[in-house]
């Protein structure tokens, strides 16, 4: 409507009042000024104000003012319902966009089955060891849409999937929250404003082992930067003991009958000398996988206490988190006196070499505060992972039996860091609780 009156279409703008036209006292008059500079009119129905009127303006002003106010007062209001909700523990859902669960007759989130077939897969491929990327593809290829209806998938939404905690049944509440009333403008929340977390909240349709095995696995990837392959639960993993570098995985004899696919050091031929380490079949790792395993848990309550206490040693953050609340109000207290210090330079009058010392001193202790909660931050991020790795290894060898005859995908992705092959037919399995078996190949 705006573009057709600035474009000489439209003469008079009939309004029902102020507050239908904007609730931003800057918008009206910014608006309603453009349109007089174009000979555009514009009538308030409820207020009688002709903007053409040499009163107009200030009337406009002043109950552009008022709307705005009203405006801010709904928000509040709704913002405070929305954080008494929270508070409460009540989980709202965007269903309409919300893989895997419908809103059901009480309001609550019941599984959708055909859904959940869906994100169970992603998972699954996940741990498979395929790339946001690869599975973008493949659901793509079955024909499958996404949570907002759209026919392609995008690596975001995936990792959006795989990260939400509400998959096995919690929730985080409070996430992001309105920073302006007038733009809507979201942040995410840092801490800012108070977070809950609910446990339980609601039918889970991923496991809370599967779903700590994805977040471990996230970090694992992360950690090797563009180093990761998503051919197999092999890639990644698998070293060259020679070089450092990668096993991948190679096709022998593609074109005819005596195809065989193979793992081998990915610059076995790249460097100055050849790497000496063998190619190795699928099943070769496998079998000796298994007796790497079966060598660890040879005595599994002995291994399950040094696990406990291992975590209890590396893994506690109460330090971290007491002075992560310390530096957190340190930069409170820096940011007012930085405020002070403008204030008092702008009302009093003194010496602006003094000013600037005293200024610089203060942005100084701030960048220096700032500096040092980022470290902390990452300590105890770092120490949070080495729990989730610890509580996964923990959780999976009670459950398993002390030996293995058969192999388990799921027992390489959740029990072992890395193999590293030897040029005289070893592998060395590290496993998560830092214990290293040597199983030589038959």
């Amino acid at each position: 409507m705006i573009a057709d009156a600035l474009a000489g279409k439209i003469d008079l703008i009939v309004t029902k009042s102020v507050s239908r036209f904007a609730r931003n006292t800057v918008d009206s008059l910014v608006t309603v000024r453009t349109l007089k500079e174009h000979h555009v009119e514009v009538f308030f129905e409820k207020e009688n104000i002709y903007t053409f009127d040499s009163k107009g303006e200030l009337l406009i002003t002043i109950m552009s003012s008022l709307a705005q106010e009203e405006s801010r007062s709904i928000s509040e209001n709704v913002t405070w319902g929305q954080r008494k909700r929270f508070a409460d523990g009540k989980v709202t859902m965007p269903f309409s966009h919300f893989l895997g669960y419908d809103r059901g007759e009480d309001g609550q989130p019941v599984i959708n089955e055909k859904e959940a077939e869906v994100v169970r897969l992603i998972y699954k491929m996940f741990l498979e060891g395929k790339t946001p990327s690869g599975i973008c593809k493949h659901l793509d290829a079955l024909g499958i849409p996404t949570p907002s209806g759209k026919t392609k998938w995008s690596q975001s939404t995936i990792l959006s999937i795989l990260q939400n905690e509400k998959y096995k049944g919690d929730a985080l509440l409070q996430k992001k929250y309105t920073v302006d009333f007038l733009t809507k403008k979201q942040k995410v929340n840092e801490g800012e404003i108070p977070q809950y977390y609910v446990e339980g909240s609601h039918p889970a349709i991923i496991t809370p082992m599967d779903f700590d095995m994805v977040q471990n696995e996230i970090a694992r990837r992360k950690s090797l930067g563009h180093g990761y392959s998503g051919m197999s639960i092999f890639a990644s993993k698998l070293i060259c003991g020679d070089c450092g570098c990668f096993y991948g995985k190679k096709t022998w004899h593609s074109n005819d009958p005596y195809r065989r696919e193979i793992w081998r050091c990915n610059h076995k031929f790249g460097g100055e000398s050849k790497c000496e380490t063998p190619t190795l079949d699928t099943e070769t790792i496998q079998q000796m996988f298994l007796k790497a395993y079966n060598t660890l848990m040879a005595d599994r309550d002995i291994l399950l206490k040094a696990c406990e206490a291992m975590r209890s040693l590396v893994c506690d953050c109460t330090e971290q988190n007491a002075e992560i609340d310390r530096l957190n109000e340190e930069l409170q207290v820096i940011a007012e006196l930085v405020s002070q210090c403008i204030k008092d330079n702008a009302s009093k009058e003194q010496s602006q070499e003094e000013y600037t010392k005293k200024y610089n001193s203060l942005v100084s202790r701030y960048e220096r505060t700032q500096k040092r909660l980022k470290f902390v931050t990452t300590e105890r991020d770092s120490r949070m992972q080495h729990d989730r790795e610890f509580r996964i290894f923990i959780g999976t060898i009670e459950k398993q039996p002390l030996v293995l005859e058969h192999w388990d995908e799921k027992l390489w992705i959740s029990l072992l860091e890395t193999a590293t092959v030897h040029k005289d037919n070893r592998i060395t399995f590290l496993f998560k609780n830092g214990t290293a078996i040597d199983i030589s190949a038959v």
